[in-house]
């Protein structure tokens, strides 16, 4: 992964993390144990489809660009779609609490994106290729 793909992916992973250890903990007083394994699963949900979507649209950018913006918007439609059958698979579950699981999941997409979306700002990608030097044109 190019080193601007790897900041991008770090620069959104981390805080979501932190607000995923954040949910744990406050699903752990609210919800008790179950609470707290709810809002892990939800983080580590997050970061894996999330994570896995980045690095499929960047080489979709790298080697398909005319298909980018499609791919982008199909993309984070199925990432949604399959983040709500996960909380509708797992509502009845009793391995964890379903509500902290669902306010986690929420929480860490929603930081996901804004995270995601501040380092794609911030990020000093080239929108041409340089030319090489020392070669003729």
């Amino acid at each position: 992964m190019p080193s601007n793909d790897a900041r991008i992916l770090a620069q959104a992973a981390v805080p979501t993390a932190a607000v995923g250890v954040l949910a744990a903990v406050v699903s752990g007083v609210v919800a008790g144990g179950k609470g707290a394994i709810g809002a892990v699963v939800a983080t580590m949900v997050v970061i894996l489809f999330m994570g896995i979507g980045l690095y499929v649209l960047q080489r979709t950018a790298k080697s398909l660009p005319h298909l980018f913006q499609a791919m982008g918007l199909m993309l984070y439609t199925a990432q949604l779609l399959l983040l709500f059958v996960f909380v509708a698979a797992f509502k009845d579950t009793t391995l964890f609490n379903p509500r902290a699981f669902a306010i986690a999941l929420v929480a860490c997409t929603l930081t996901w994106i804004a995270a995601q979306a501040r380092a794609q700002m911030k990020a000093k990608i080239l929108y041409v290729e340089p030319e090489k030097t020392g070669q003729p044109s």
